[in-house]
């Protein structure tokens, strides 16, 4: 079964379809990183957890840069084909901020709150995609 975003565009991605999960995973990734987003990680946490195939984390200096990254992930997903996202929390505070594409879940977070989170301490197990390698073997856009 697939699930659409709220928006109603292209539906996301079935649970089988990594591929189209990780696509989404490096748009939002470039796009975080066009916005200065720093200490980009994609973990592949598909094999130990039923919620998500990619988590993107992404830290930003300040809560204004929070905001501008959300926008910009936000914009540039909707713009390469995978709708709006489901949900997104923690635009109130701006210190941790979730944006859920169902299969994909992008984290962005003040330098500071994710030092004290460490997700990626906590899922220091799962592989880590090169999205940057990947990336810039590819078209701007795709």
């Amino acid at each position: 079964m697939q699930r659409t975003t709220s928006g109603g565009s292209r539906p996301l991605t079935d649970r089988n379809d990594r591929a189209s999960a990780r696509d989404l995973a490096i748009a939002a990734a470039r796009a975080a990183d066009d916005k200065g987003a720093r200490d980009i990680v994609v973990l592949e946490v598909g094999d130990v957890l039923v919620v998500a195939d990619e988590f993107v984390i992404v830290s930003a200096s300040n809560d204004r840069q929070v905001k501008a990254i959300v926008d910009d992930i936000e914009r540039t997903v909707d713009e390469v084909g995978y709708g709006k996202p489901l949900r997104v929390e923690g635009l109130d505070d701006r210190h941790w901020v979730l944006i859920d594409y169902g299969d994909v879940v992008v984290h962005v977070f003040l330098e500071e709150t994710r030092a004290y989170y460490e997700l990626e301490r906590l899922w220091s197990d799962v592989p880590r995609l090169a999205w940057d390698e990947v990336a810039a073997s590819r078209p701007a856009g795709t």
